[in-house]
Protein backbone atom coordinates (compact mmCIF):
# COMPACT_ATOMS: atom_id res chain seq x y z
CA UNK A 1 0.00 0.00 0.00
CA UNK A 2 1.44 3.37 -1.03
CA UNK A 3 2.11 5.45 2.06
CA UNK A 4 3.23 8.56 0.23
CA UNK A 5 1.31 11.80 0.86
CA UNK A 6 3.81 14.09 -0.86
CA UNK A 7 1.23 15.33 -3.38
CA UNK A 8 -1.14 16.55 -0.67
CA UNK A 9 -1.19 20.20 0.36
CA UNK A 10 1.00 20.41 3.51
CA UNK A 11 -1.60 22.37 5.49
CA UNK A 12 -4.35 19.92 4.53
CA UNK A 13 -2.10 16.99 5.40
CA UNK A 14 -1.40 18.54 8.80
CA UNK A 15 -5.14 19.10 9.42
CA UNK A 16 -6.06 15.54 8.45
CA UNK A 17 -3.20 14.14 10.49
CA UNK A 18 -4.57 15.71 13.66
CA UNK A 19 -8.32 15.77 12.87
CA UNK A 20 -8.79 12.74 10.62
CA UNK A 21 -9.97 9.32 11.75
CA UNK A 22 -7.83 6.18 11.83
CA UNK A 23 -8.75 2.63 10.84
CA UNK A 24 -6.50 -0.02 12.34
CA UNK A 25 -6.91 -3.40 10.66
CA UNK A 26 -5.08 -6.32 12.26
CA UNK A 27 -4.63 -9.89 11.10
CA UNK A 28 -5.63 -9.59 7.45
CA UNK A 29 -3.70 -12.22 5.43
CA UNK A 30 -1.03 -10.88 3.12
CA UNK A 31 -2.17 -10.78 -0.50
CA UNK A 32 -5.76 -9.92 0.39
CA UNK A 33 -7.53 -6.92 -1.11
CA UNK A 34 -8.61 -4.09 1.17
CA UNK A 35 -10.39 -0.90 0.20
CA UNK A 36 -12.15 2.16 1.49
CA UNK A 37 -14.55 4.12 -0.72
CA UNK A 38 -13.17 4.15 -4.29
CA UNK A 39 -9.66 3.11 -3.22
CA UNK A 40 -8.35 -0.43 -2.90
CA UNK A 41 -4.97 -2.03 -2.35
CA UNK A 42 -3.34 -5.42 -2.10
CA UNK A 43 -2.35 -6.04 1.51
CA UNK A 44 1.39 -6.27 2.11
CA UNK A 45 3.35 -7.50 5.14
CA UNK A 46 3.46 -4.03 6.74
CA UNK A 47 -0.24 -3.15 6.35
CA UNK A 48 -2.02 -2.20 9.57
CA UNK A 49 -4.71 0.16 8.30
CA UNK A 50 -5.48 3.66 7.02
CA UNK A 51 -4.89 7.03 8.67
CA UNK A 52 -6.00 10.61 7.95
CA UNK A 53 -9.51 9.52 6.94
CA UNK A 54 -11.87 12.51 6.55
CA UNK A 55 -14.76 12.36 9.05
CA UNK A 56 -18.14 11.20 7.73
CA UNK A 57 -19.65 8.22 5.94
CA UNK A 58 -17.28 5.72 4.30
CA UNK A 59 -17.48 2.28 2.69
CA UNK A 60 -14.93 -0.35 3.74
CA UNK A 61 -14.62 -3.49 1.59
CA UNK A 62 -12.31 -6.48 1.40
CA UNK A 63 -11.60 -9.81 -0.29
CA UNK A 64 -9.43 -12.08 1.80
CA UNK A 65 -6.98 -14.70 0.54
CA UNK A 66 -8.19 -18.22 1.27
CA UNK A 67 -6.55 -20.58 3.71
CA UNK A 68 -4.53 -22.07 0.86
CA UNK A 69 -2.77 -18.74 0.47
CA UNK A 70 -2.99 -18.58 -3.31
CA UNK A 71 -3.68 -15.17 -4.82
CA UNK A 72 -6.42 -16.66 -6.97
CA UNK A 73 -8.28 -18.01 -3.94
CA UNK A 74 -10.00 -14.82 -2.85
CA UNK A 75 -13.13 -14.91 -0.72
CA UNK A 76 -16.28 -13.19 -2.02
CA UNK A 77 -16.34 -9.50 -1.19
CA UNK A 78 -17.59 -8.33 2.18
CA UNK A 79 -18.15 -4.70 3.07
CA UNK A 80 -19.70 -2.27 5.52
CA UNK A 81 -20.61 1.38 5.77
CA UNK A 82 -18.83 3.29 8.52
CA UNK A 83 -19.50 6.63 10.13
CA UNK A 84 -16.25 8.07 11.44
CA UNK A 85 -15.91 11.09 13.69
CA UNK A 86 -12.99 13.49 14.05
CA UNK A 87 -9.93 11.83 15.62
CA UNK A 88 -11.82 8.54 16.01
CA UNK A 89 -9.82 5.34 16.14
CA UNK A 90 -11.72 2.28 14.87
CA UNK A 91 -10.02 -1.07 15.45
CA UNK A 92 -10.86 -4.24 13.48
CA UNK A 93 -9.54 -7.78 13.82
CA UNK A 94 -9.71 -10.39 11.08
CA UNK A 95 -11.44 -13.50 12.47
CA UNK A 96 -10.10 -16.48 10.44
CA UNK A 97 -12.64 -18.90 11.92
CA UNK A 98 -15.70 -16.83 10.98
CA UNK A 99 -13.85 -15.30 7.98
CA UNK A 100 -15.06 -11.80 8.68
CA UNK A 101 -13.84 -8.49 10.03
CA UNK A 102 -14.80 -7.93 13.67
CA UNK A 103 -14.83 -4.51 15.31
CA UNK A 104 -13.00 -4.39 18.61
CA UNK A 105 -14.56 -2.94 21.79
CA UNK A 106 -14.18 0.80 22.25
CA UNK A 107 -11.99 0.27 25.31
CA UNK A 108 -9.49 -1.83 23.33
CA UNK A 109 -9.34 0.80 20.59
CA UNK A 110 -8.71 3.59 23.09
CA UNK A 111 -5.94 1.57 24.72
CA UNK A 112 -4.31 1.18 21.30
CA UNK A 113 -4.38 4.96 20.88
CA UNK A 114 -1.49 5.18 23.33
CA UNK A 115 0.60 3.08 20.90
CA UNK A 116 -0.64 4.77 17.73
CA UNK A 117 2.61 6.63 17.11
CA UNK A 118 4.50 3.34 16.86
CA UNK A 119 1.97 2.15 14.27
CA UNK A 120 2.18 5.28 12.14
CA UNK A 121 4.65 3.86 9.60
CA UNK A 122 2.31 0.86 9.07
CA UNK A 123 -0.70 3.05 8.23
CA UNK A 124 -1.33 4.33 4.73
CA UNK A 125 -2.81 7.83 4.30
CA UNK A 126 -6.32 8.11 2.88
CA UNK A 127 -5.98 9.21 -0.80
CA UNK A 128 -7.58 12.60 -0.38
CA UNK A 129 -7.60 13.26 -4.12
CA UNK A 130 -10.36 10.62 -4.40
CA UNK A 131 -12.55 12.25 -1.74
CA UNK A 132 -14.50 14.45 -4.16
CA UNK A 133 -15.40 11.39 -6.21
CA UNK A 134 -16.64 9.53 -3.13
CA UNK A 135 -18.69 12.48 -1.87
CA UNK A 136 -20.41 12.80 -5.26
CA UNK A 137 -21.67 9.22 -4.82
CA UNK A 138 -22.65 9.44 -1.15
CA UNK A 139 -23.56 13.02 -0.30
CA UNK A 140 -27.17 12.08 0.60
CA UNK A 141 -26.19 9.12 2.79
CA UNK A 142 -26.30 10.17 6.42
CA UNK A 143 -25.46 8.30 9.60
CA UNK A 144 -29.12 7.44 10.15
CA UNK A 145 -29.49 6.15 6.57
CA UNK A 146 -26.47 3.92 6.99
CA UNK A 147 -27.76 2.31 10.20
CA UNK A 148 -31.29 1.92 8.86
CA UNK A 149 -30.33 0.10 5.65
CA UNK A 150 -27.25 -1.85 6.67
CA UNK A 151 -27.83 -5.49 7.76
CA UNK A 152 -28.31 -5.96 11.49
CA UNK A 153 -25.16 -8.12 11.55
CA UNK A 154 -23.19 -5.07 10.40
CA UNK A 155 -21.58 -6.67 7.33
CA UNK A 156 -22.78 -6.62 3.72
CA UNK A 157 -22.01 -9.89 1.93
CA UNK A 158 -21.84 -10.21 -1.84
CA UNK A 159 -22.72 -13.89 -1.35
CA UNK A 160 -24.59 -14.12 1.96
CA UNK A 161 -24.97 -17.43 3.75
CA UNK A 162 -28.20 -19.31 3.04
CA UNK A 163 -29.87 -21.91 5.23
CA UNK A 164 -32.57 -24.53 4.50
CA UNK A 165 -36.10 -23.61 5.54
CA UNK A 166 -36.36 -27.07 7.10
CA UNK A 167 -33.54 -29.45 7.94
CA UNK A 168 -34.97 -32.54 6.14
CA UNK A 169 -32.12 -34.63 7.53
CA UNK A 170 -34.11 -37.86 7.86
CA UNK A 171 -36.15 -39.91 5.41
CA UNK A 172 -39.17 -39.51 7.69
CA UNK A 173 -38.95 -35.72 7.24
CA UNK A 174 -39.25 -36.07 3.47
CA UNK A 175 -42.11 -38.56 3.73
CA UNK A 176 -43.98 -36.13 5.96
CA UNK A 177 -43.75 -33.51 3.19
CA UNK A 178 -44.67 -35.98 0.42
CA UNK A 179 -41.17 -35.81 -1.04
CA UNK A 180 -39.34 -38.82 -2.56
CA UNK A 181 -36.49 -40.51 -0.73
CA UNK A 182 -32.98 -39.28 -1.57
CA UNK A 183 -31.87 -42.80 -2.52
CA UNK A 184 -34.66 -43.30 -5.09
CA UNK A 185 -34.00 -42.74 -8.81
CA UNK A 186 -34.97 -39.29 -10.08
CA UNK A 187 -37.59 -39.63 -12.85
CA UNK A 188 -37.69 -36.06 -14.21
CA UNK A 189 -36.15 -32.59 -14.07
CA UNK A 190 -39.19 -31.34 -12.16
CA UNK A 191 -38.76 -34.07 -9.58
CA UNK A 192 -35.06 -33.27 -9.31
CA UNK A 193 -35.81 -29.61 -8.64
CA UNK A 194 -38.39 -30.62 -6.02
CA UNK A 195 -35.74 -32.61 -4.18
CA UNK A 196 -33.55 -29.55 -3.70
CA UNK A 197 -33.99 -27.97 -0.27
CA UNK A 198 -35.77 -24.62 -0.06
CA UNK A 199 -33.30 -22.02 1.13
CA UNK A 200 -33.49 -18.65 2.83
CA UNK A 201 -30.88 -16.01 3.56
CA UNK A 202 -29.41 -16.22 7.04
CA UNK A 203 -31.31 -13.95 9.37
CA UNK A 204 -29.57 -10.66 10.06
CA UNK A 205 -27.56 -10.60 6.82
CA UNK A 206 -30.28 -8.99 4.67
CA UNK A 207 -29.83 -5.41 3.52
CA UNK A 208 -32.93 -3.64 4.80
CA UNK A 209 -34.03 -2.00 1.56
CA UNK A 210 -37.39 -0.26 1.28
CA UNK A 211 -40.10 -2.54 -0.01
CA UNK A 212 -41.31 -1.53 -3.46
CA UNK A 213 -45.14 -1.42 -3.60
CA UNK A 214 -46.50 -4.57 -5.24
CA UNK A 215 -49.63 -2.76 -6.41
CA UNK A 216 -49.33 0.47 -8.37
CA UNK A 217 -52.91 1.70 -7.87
CA UNK A 218 -55.45 2.22 -5.04
CA UNK A 219 -57.79 -0.57 -3.99
CA UNK A 220 -60.87 1.21 -5.36
CA UNK A 221 -59.33 2.16 -8.71
CA UNK A 222 -61.43 1.77 -11.85
CA UNK A 223 -59.97 0.04 -14.94
CA UNK A 224 -59.23 3.45 -16.47
CA UNK A 225 -57.47 4.60 -13.29
CA UNK A 226 -55.51 1.33 -13.14
CA UNK A 227 -54.17 2.04 -16.63
CA UNK A 228 -53.30 5.63 -15.68
CA UNK A 229 -51.46 4.53 -12.52
CA UNK A 230 -49.58 1.87 -14.49
CA UNK A 231 -48.32 4.51 -16.93
CA UNK A 232 -47.66 7.21 -14.33
CA UNK A 233 -46.17 5.63 -11.19
CA UNK A 234 -46.67 8.70 -9.00
CA UNK A 235 -49.14 6.88 -6.72
CA UNK A 236 -46.72 4.01 -6.11
CA UNK A 237 -43.84 6.41 -5.45
CA UNK A 238 -45.94 8.41 -3.00
CA UNK A 239 -46.92 5.20 -1.20
CA UNK A 240 -43.27 4.19 -0.84
CA UNK A 241 -42.38 7.64 0.53
CA UNK A 242 -45.35 7.55 2.90
CA UNK A 243 -44.35 4.12 4.21
CA UNK A 244 -40.60 4.61 4.57
CA UNK A 245 -39.71 8.31 4.23
CA UNK A 246 -42.62 10.46 5.42
CA UNK A 247 -41.62 14.09 4.99
CA UNK A 248 -38.09 13.04 3.95
CA UNK A 249 -38.06 12.54 0.16
CA UNK A 250 -34.31 13.15 0.00
CA UNK A 251 -33.80 9.94 1.96
CA UNK A 252 -35.02 8.07 -1.12
CA UNK A 253 -32.01 9.51 -2.96
CA UNK A 254 -29.85 8.30 -0.08
CA UNK A 255 -31.15 4.78 -0.64
CA UNK A 256 -30.55 5.16 -4.39
CA UNK A 257 -26.92 6.02 -3.60
CA UNK A 258 -26.64 3.30 -0.96
CA UNK A 259 -27.81 0.61 -3.38
CA UNK A 260 -25.52 1.87 -6.17
CA UNK A 261 -22.46 1.79 -3.90
CA UNK A 262 -23.36 -1.69 -2.62
CA UNK A 263 -23.54 -2.94 -6.20
CA UNK A 264 -20.54 -1.18 -7.76
CA UNK A 265 -18.15 -1.42 -4.81
CA UNK A 266 -19.71 -4.24 -2.77
CA UNK A 267 -20.57 -6.56 -5.71
CA UNK A 268 -24.10 -7.11 -4.35
CA UNK A 269 -26.43 -7.97 -7.23
CA UNK A 270 -29.53 -7.57 -5.03
CA UNK A 271 -28.51 -3.92 -4.61
CA UNK A 272 -28.47 -3.47 -8.39
CA UNK A 273 -32.04 -4.79 -8.54
CA UNK A 274 -33.10 -2.33 -5.83
CA UNK A 275 -31.36 0.52 -7.67
CA UNK A 276 -33.27 -0.40 -10.83
CA UNK A 277 -36.58 -0.57 -8.97
CA UNK A 278 -36.12 2.83 -7.31
CA UNK A 279 -34.96 4.37 -10.58
CA UNK A 280 -37.97 2.92 -12.39
CA UNK A 281 -40.33 4.56 -9.89
CA UNK A 282 -38.58 7.93 -10.05
CA UNK A 283 -38.35 7.97 -13.85
CA UNK A 284 -41.98 7.01 -14.46
CA UNK A 285 -43.69 9.27 -11.90
CA UNK A 286 -44.64 12.13 -14.20
CA UNK A 287 -47.17 13.91 -11.98
CA UNK A 288 -44.94 13.64 -8.91
CA UNK A 289 -41.89 14.94 -10.79
CA UNK A 290 -43.71 18.05 -12.02
CA UNK A 291 -44.89 18.72 -8.45
CA UNK A 292 -41.38 18.35 -6.96
CA UNK A 293 -38.93 20.02 -9.36
CA UNK A 294 -36.28 20.65 -6.68
CA UNK A 295 -36.18 16.95 -5.81
CA UNK A 296 -35.78 15.96 -9.45
CA UNK A 297 -32.98 18.44 -9.99
CA UNK A 298 -31.18 16.44 -7.29
CA UNK A 299 -32.23 13.14 -8.94
CA UNK A 300 -30.49 14.23 -12.14
CA UNK A 301 -27.40 15.24 -10.17
CA UNK A 302 -27.28 11.82 -8.43
CA UNK A 303 -27.62 9.97 -11.74
CA UNK A 304 -25.04 12.20 -13.42
CA UNK A 305 -22.40 11.32 -10.82
CA UNK A 306 -23.32 7.64 -10.72
CA UNK A 307 -23.11 7.18 -14.47
CA UNK A 308 -19.89 9.20 -14.57
CA UNK A 309 -18.18 6.47 -12.53
CA UNK A 310 -18.85 3.61 -14.94
CA UNK A 311 -17.25 2.88 -18.33
CA UNK A 312 -19.33 3.42 -21.45
CA UNK A 313 -19.87 -0.33 -21.93
CA UNK A 314 -20.73 -1.00 -18.27
CA UNK A 315 -24.46 -1.45 -18.82
CA UNK A 316 -24.24 -3.38 -22.06
CA UNK A 317 -24.04 -6.88 -20.61
CA UNK A 318 -26.16 -6.13 -17.54
CA UNK A 319 -29.26 -4.48 -18.94
CA UNK A 320 -29.08 -4.65 -22.73
CA UNK A 321 -31.38 -7.66 -22.90
CA UNK A 322 -34.23 -5.42 -21.73
CA UNK A 323 -32.64 -2.08 -22.56
CA UNK A 324 -33.70 -1.03 -19.08
CA UNK A 325 -31.68 2.14 -18.54
CA UNK A 326 -32.19 3.78 -21.92
CA UNK A 327 -35.94 3.08 -22.03
CA UNK A 328 -36.41 4.23 -18.42
CA UNK A 329 -34.48 7.47 -18.90
CA UNK A 330 -36.29 8.02 -22.18
CA UNK A 331 -39.58 8.13 -20.29
CA UNK A 332 -38.08 10.53 -17.74
CA UNK A 333 -36.84 12.91 -20.44
CA UNK A 334 -40.19 12.77 -22.25
CA UNK A 335 -41.79 14.86 -19.48
CA UNK A 336 -38.84 16.63 -17.87
CA UNK A 337 -37.82 18.11 -21.22
CA UNK A 338 -41.38 19.16 -22.07
CA UNK A 339 -42.62 22.78 -21.93
CA UNK A 340 -44.76 21.85 -18.89
CA UNK A 341 -41.69 21.20 -16.73
CA UNK A 342 -40.13 23.70 -14.35
CA UNK A 343 -37.71 25.86 -16.43
CA UNK A 344 -34.67 25.11 -14.26
CA UNK A 345 -35.48 21.40 -14.18
CA UNK A 346 -36.11 21.33 -17.94
CA UNK A 347 -32.77 23.01 -18.65
CA UNK A 348 -30.90 20.57 -16.44
CA UNK A 349 -32.71 17.57 -17.99
CA UNK A 350 -31.90 18.68 -21.54
CA UNK A 351 -28.22 19.08 -20.66
CA UNK A 352 -28.16 15.68 -18.95
CA UNK A 353 -29.78 14.02 -21.96
CA UNK A 354 -27.21 15.57 -24.28
CA UNK A 355 -24.39 14.41 -22.00
CA UNK A 356 -25.64 10.80 -21.98
CA UNK A 357 -26.13 10.81 -25.74
CA UNK A 358 -22.54 11.95 -26.22
CA UNK A 359 -20.96 9.60 -23.64
CA UNK A 360 -22.94 6.40 -24.15
CA UNK A 361 -24.24 6.95 -27.69
CA UNK A 362 -27.76 6.30 -26.42
CA UNK A 363 -30.64 7.38 -28.66
CA UNK A 364 -33.45 9.05 -26.74
CA UNK A 365 -35.32 10.22 -29.83
CA UNK A 366 -36.91 6.88 -30.74
CA UNK A 367 -40.46 6.24 -29.63
CA UNK A 368 -40.28 4.74 -26.12
CA UNK A 369 -41.60 1.25 -25.49
CA UNK A 370 -44.23 2.78 -23.23
CA UNK A 371 -46.08 3.95 -26.32
CA UNK A 372 -46.92 0.34 -27.13
CA UNK A 373 -50.25 -1.06 -25.82
CA UNK A 374 -50.03 -1.65 -22.08
CA UNK A 375 -51.68 -4.69 -20.53
CA UNK A 376 -52.38 -4.44 -16.80
CA UNK A 377 -54.04 -6.88 -14.43
CA UNK A 378 -57.43 -5.91 -13.09
CA UNK A 379 -58.22 -6.40 -9.40
CA UNK A 380 -60.67 -9.08 -8.36
CA UNK A 381 -64.27 -8.30 -9.17
CA UNK A 382 -63.64 -6.62 -12.51
CA UNK A 383 -64.70 -8.48 -15.63
CA UNK A 384 -63.92 -6.92 -19.00
CA UNK A 385 -66.57 -9.06 -20.70
CA UNK A 386 -69.22 -7.51 -18.51
CA UNK A 387 -67.74 -4.02 -18.83
CA UNK A 388 -66.73 -3.71 -22.50
CA UNK A 389 -66.47 0.06 -22.25
CA UNK A 390 -63.83 -0.18 -19.49
CA UNK A 391 -60.70 -1.65 -21.00
CA UNK A 392 -57.40 -2.25 -19.22
CA UNK A 393 -55.41 -1.81 -22.44
CA UNK A 394 -54.08 1.62 -23.33
CA UNK A 395 -52.54 2.63 -26.59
Amino acid sequence: MDTSSADMDPELARQLFFEGATLVILGVPEGSEFGIDYNSWQVGPRFRGVKMVPPGVHFMHYNVVGKGGGLGEMSPRSSMFLYLQQRELRLFHWNPQEEEMVVAPHEEAEKLREELQSLDSFLGPYPYESMRRWVSLSNHIEKETMFRLQPTCGTIFSFPEVLPLEAMTHTADRVQHNLPRYDSVCQSYKEGMARLPQMKQKEGTEIRFSKIPAKMYPDDATPTEITQHSLDLSYALEQLLKTHYTGQPLQLLAELQFSFVCFVLGNVYEAFEQWKSLLNLLCRAETFSLQHPELYIKVISVLYHQLAQVPTDFFVDIVSQNNFLTSTLQVLFSFLCSPNANPSLRKKAIRFRAHLTKKFQWDFEEEPDDCAPLIVDLPGGWDCKENPSSQSTAS
